[in-house]
């Protein structure tokens, strides 16, 4: 099920609060702005794999990094389970197609 454009609840919050913290923006934009220049340099498309692919792998450890040590509970639980729904491939699409446009634009 959608949830306001994004595949779910859970990858719009996720983008959300990526987009929403202006060091973590400045951080995963700066990413996939070097994924991007990185693709054009090998002369390929950056929204296809394996770029993609690395990218939101990239992001998916990132944002576990952020995660909090929570003890053994049902918020960890429901935490795990709430991430493991976040669609990783379809917000890294989204940062490098606005990476693309910001390279077109310069």
């Amino acid at each position: 099920m959608s949830y306001n454009g994004w595949a779910n609840y859970e990858t719009w919050n996720v983008k959300l609060w990526l987009d929403n913290d202006q060091g973590t923006y400045t951080e995963v934009t700066d990413h996939a702005a070097e994924v991007y220049a990185e693709a054009v340099e090998d002369n390929a498309n950056a929204l296809e794999y394996p770029y993609t692919s690395n990218f939101a792998t990239w992001l998916k450890e990132y944002v576990e990094e952020m995660q909090p040590e929570l003890p053994a509970s049902t918020f960890s639980d429901l935490l795990n389970a709430a991430l493991g729904e976040v669609d990783w491939h379809e917000i890294a699409l989204s940062y490098l197609g606005d990476a693309k446009e910001e390279a077109e634009r310069s």
